[in-house]
């Protein structure tokens, strides 16, 4: 067996050049084994729909072939995030990729011995489905651990490139594999086509992980857990909003141009697998000259010009005869896709820690998702009743509205510039005693002395601190000062269990968190720093040995029966 690969230590300083990431060996294996991989997944797709064609005349399954790929990422997405930042990476991808590799080839082996029906290829689609939603938040993790934050850009615009030359040039193979053989072949292939990554997944040699003494987040916490970062980070809000924005308007074009092509160019379905090979082109262009794009522009201004250029392509969708001018309308689209998503993607990989990254980017997933699909069925139904022309006029007209959401919403520049290193550790708390990890509630509070003059600062401070501390896991926060002693001041805030706030204190100080500490502490007065407490919920657990009783009384207050004596 050949030796197992490890990712080297990057280079420290960026490139100008898009391909830099594929000089690391592993990156460069990967993003190959992934081409394929995608290659075997748009022949999948094509044998699916031909197969069910051939089975039933029934628009209705043909159509929930669709459902059931798109459904598990609904059911999925934020269970799949969790997990994700939960187990060890790598072995999560082997058990996804495993696990859909098998589907495939279950897949193929029932169709080439004739023993299909619609409903059991339905049944394997949406199985096929599960493990792709579960792969997809940690396969994105895996590249911010494999390249320097530096060529993350380039990095995620590579695998935008392997996804658009996958779309261009799949379908085309698969056509010709079910040609020549049948969709069971199709199959086969794509099933085959996972042992690639599988292979190279195993023979990934990860960098050690820093290990918690703590038990693991349970997924529902866990869940509960990256949604109230999302909340409290205002990083994250902004791509998610301006992402569904995007994705809402844009889906009419994959959702129409097939209408367009059939009944308003009425021209054959090879021009429309042309247009996809032009936007798989212009995904191409855009990633050779991101680096430049990336120097010369700021990330808003990226994203507003490629929404521009998105909404022109599809007003020439609804109004181009000419098949040349739609061809390099595509092309521009194409471009604009790609650059909007890698920089929605770049921001959502690094505006977050690791921590809770997978998590971030199955929300951001599924968000797409949503935008895309409320989307196609908004613009449909435009399209039905008014005219594809209409609807693609009007898809255009949002995607210009949208791009006034810098004003609010504004991406920042250069997310991939900040630092989610700890600024330092948390001092452990002073204990009398250990409590079990599941007890909770847990009530932390922090004493402060504040002159009168510096309380309206203070109280300032105090409130940019309670939306870290309510992203970082609180699930309550309030600042009171005592009506007798005015000067005194108490912070306090709530975390569900012991083990939650455990792992706040091992997960260390944010450096946002620090820079305002290191503002609020000279506030306070005083020879001592403040005071922290940490107060535990009590609850009664009553038993057949232990009855209470009433101090300085001989009557029962309850039995254990809970009957008055």
């Amino acid at each position: 067996m050949s030796a197992p690969i490890t990712a080297p230590a990057p280079p420290p300083a960026s490139s100008s050049s898009p391909f830099t990431p594929l000089k690391i060996p592993f990156f460069r294996m990967l993003w190959v084994a992934s081409f394929v991989s995608n290659i075997g997944t748009w022949m999948q797709n094509v044998g699916a729909v031909g197969l069910m064609t051939e089975l039933t005349a029934s628009p209705v399954l043909v159509a929930l072939l669709q459902t059931a790929s798109a459904l598990p990422v609904f059911l999925l997405s934020l269970p799949a995030g969790a997990l994700a930042d939960l187990v060890d990476r790598r072995r999560m991808l082997l058990a996804t990729q495993t696990w859909m590799a098998a589907v495939a080839l279950l897949l193929a082996a029932v169709t080439l011995l004739g023993l299909n029906n619609p409903w059991l290829l339905l049944t394997l689609t949406f199985l096929l489905g599960l493990g792709g939603a579960l792969n997809n938040p940690v396969w994105q993790t895996v590249t911010p651990e494999l390249v320097p934050r530096q060529e993350l850009p380039q990095a995620i615009a590579l695998n935008s490139v392997s996804f658009n030359l996958a779309r261009a040039f799949g379908p085309a193979l698969g056509g010709l594999v079910i040609g020549y053989f049948s969709a069971g072949a199709a199959f086969l292939l794509n099933g085959l086509s996972f042992l690639a990554t599988i292979y190279m997944v195993y023979r990934w040699q990860r960098e050690p992980q820093a290990t918690s003494t703590l038990a693991a987040e349970r997924v529902v916490a866990a869940i509960r857990g990256g949604v109230r970062y999302a909340r409290f980070a205002p990083a994250v809000q902004h791509i998610l909003v301006r992402g569904v924005s995007f994705t809402f308007g844009a889906s009419a074009l994959f959702a129409l141009m097939p209408a367009v092509v059939a009944r308003r160019l009425q021209l054959p379905t090879s021009f429309y697998s042309l247009l996809l090979s032009c936007m798989g082109l212009g995904a191409v262009v855009a990633a050779v000259t991101l680096p430049r794009l990336n120097r010369r522009l700021t990330i808003d201004w990226r994203v507003t010009l490629a929404t521009v250029a998105f909404s022109l392509g599809l007003l020439g969708l609804g109004y181009a005869d000419n098949r040349w001018l739609l061809y390099g309308l595509l092309t521009l689209v194409g471009m604009a896709w790609m650059l909007v998503l890698n920089s929605f993607s770049v921001g959502v990989q690094t505006v977050v820690p690791r921590w809770v990254q997978a998590r971030t980017i199955s929300l951001y997933l599924l968000t797409i998702q949503g935008g895309m699909a409320l989307g196609s069925v908004v613009w449909g139904t435009v399209a039905e009743r008014l005219g594809v022309t209409v609807a693609l006029t009007g898809a255009a007209g949002w995607l210009g509205l949208t791009t006034l959401l810098v004003l609010k919403f504004s991406l920042r520049n250069s997310p991939e510039a900040l630092d989610h290193t700890p600024a330092r550790s948390r001092p452990e708390p002073v204990l009398a005693e250990q409590p079990v990890p599941t007890e909770g509630p847990v009530i932390i509070t922090t004493t402060y002395r504040v002159r009168p003059e510096n309380r309206p600062t203070f109280t300032y401070l105090m409130e940019q601190l309670a939306r870290i501390r309510r992203r970082e896991g609180a699930i309550g926060w309030g600042l009171y000062a005592d009506m007798a002693d005015p000067g005194r001041m108490v912070e306090y805030f709530m975390t569900e269990s012991w083990e939650e706030h455990a792992q706040q204190h091992e997960r260390g100080v944010s450096r946002d968190e620090a820079e305002l500490k290191n503002q609020i502490w000279p506030l306070h007065e005083g020879p001592e720093p403040p005071r922290v407490a940490h107060l535990l919920a009590q609850h009664y657990r009553s038993t057949a040995d232990t009855v209470p009783m009433v101090p300085g009384s001989t009557r029962l207050v309850a039995s254990t029966a809970g009957e008055a004596t």
